[in-house]
């Protein structure tokens, strides 16, 4: 271990025992400094190499503080790695199968809590699935819409900023385009139905399988479009 990275630790340390919660103000540089034994140099490197994790935050002539530590926040740099990976076929399908292991369980879960409020909003993105079946840019963004408003009901963040992350907003464009071009769209909306018709009646076995064959229809559907040699076809991102 590097003494930046010892430096880093003992920051996160007082961070974790509480010294300092969230929200907190470090203290100055020098003293912070002292106070962990380190080289005031040392002290800036882990200071900024928390910033980037999104752990501390340096406002510029107010000092540095500690973040929320939100799940949303400390999981953030997840979605950019795996925007890197979708080059790697391998890892694509790595990561539909992570997505087939979280997201069934989670949409039983989403059936037991969600409230009709949300329902109505996953209800709201699947009747705009329906009217844009041949817009790319719009399936998209309300496929992804949908999915979150699903996930959201089970008010687990930590859950739902993985399974964002994983999902990927350019490999999803990029199958809603695959799938467009091969006419697929309608089964692929009819699974979303099946989804949302679970949901609305509360069934938490019947929510997972549905989430479990669409999701399963998706990586089957990705997994033959990579043994095929064909690149994925690109989608609309702009904005999503």
């Amino acid at each position: 271990m590097s003494l930046t990275d010892k430096a880093i630790v003992q920051i996160r340390e007082l961070i974790r025992s509480g010294a300092l919660p969230p929200g907190s103000k470090l203290p100055p540089e020098p003293e912070l400094a002292a106070q962990l034994g380190l080289s005031r140099n040392l002290a800036r490197e882990a200071v900024k190499a928390l910033a980037v994790a999104r752990v501390l935050e340096v406002r510029r002539g107010d000092g540095t503080y500690v973040t929320s530590l939100q799940p949303s926040l400390l999981l953030e740099g997840l979605g950019g790695a795996v925007e890197l990976l979708q080059g790697d076929s391998s890892a694509l399908q790595d990561l539909m199968e992570v997505r087939r292991l979280l997201e069934p369980v989670a949409t039983a879960l989403a059936a037991t809590r969600i409230s009709d409020e949300q329902l109505a909003e996953v209800e709201r993105h699947l009747n705009a699935m329906r009217d844009a079946q041949d817009d790319v840019e719009r399936l998209n963004a309300h496929d992804a819409a949908f999915h979150r408003a699903v996930i959201s009901a089970t008010g687990n963040e930590t859950l739902l900023t993985l399974l964002e992350s994983i999902s990927g907003r350019t490999l999803r464009a990029r199958i809603w385009r695959g799938l467009v071009d091969t006419q697929a769209s309608g089964r692929t909306l009819a699974e979303h139905e099946a989804i949302f018709w679970a949901l609305s009646v509360r069934d938490a076995s019947l929510s997972q399988a549905a989430a479990l064959l669409h999701v399963s229809n998706t990586e089957l559907w990705l997994r033959d479009h990579l043994r095929s040699g064909e690149a994925l076809p690109w989608g609309v991102t702009t904005g999503l």
